[in-house]
């Protein structure tokens, strides 16, 4: 499975404690983020992490076209209620994430509940509904 991860500035911490508690189910599978958030997860938790540019460069934009194609199985979006400034981008990433039924955590909470479904094979619907097999994630 291909797993997104993003997060707001004040919870980019949050996402690595997250990412190093479940970092052997994450091992198993495809992990992309955009700039800095991946490599904060990939330098705390030893992770390969596939880059995308960071949030201000269209890093957001390059993983919603990735949801688009359907080729991203989960995202990991931990937000930060305080913060309105990236609000555009949660809309953005929430619509694409419901328009093609991709599994969407905002909170740590959430984010727990998805990823030890996606350890147990509750996610394993996702891989009949791709049209075929699709590679990991290239930069």
């Amino acid at each position: 499975m291909n797993i997104a991860l993003l997060s707001h500035d004040r919870k980019k911490e949050l996402m690595v404690q997250f990412c190093i508690a479940y970092s052997g189910i994450l091992a198993r599978h495809s992990v992309c983020a955009t700039s800095t958030t991946g490599k904060l997860v990939s330098e705390a938790t030893g992770l390969p992490v596939t880059l995308y540019l960071s949030h201000q460069h269209g890093g957001i934009q390059q993983i919603g076209a990735r949801i688009a194609y359907n080729e991203v199985d989960m995202v990991l979006f931990f937000t930060d209620p305080q913060s309105d400034s990236l609000d555009d981008d949660m809309r953005y990433i929430r619509k694409l994430c419901d328009q093609y039924s991709i599994p969407l955590a905002t909170n740590v909470a959430t984010a727990e509940m998805l990823i030890l479904g996606l350890a147990r094979g509750d996610l394993d619907w996702r891989d009949v509904l791709k049209p075929g097999p699709l590679a990991p994630f290239t930069a």
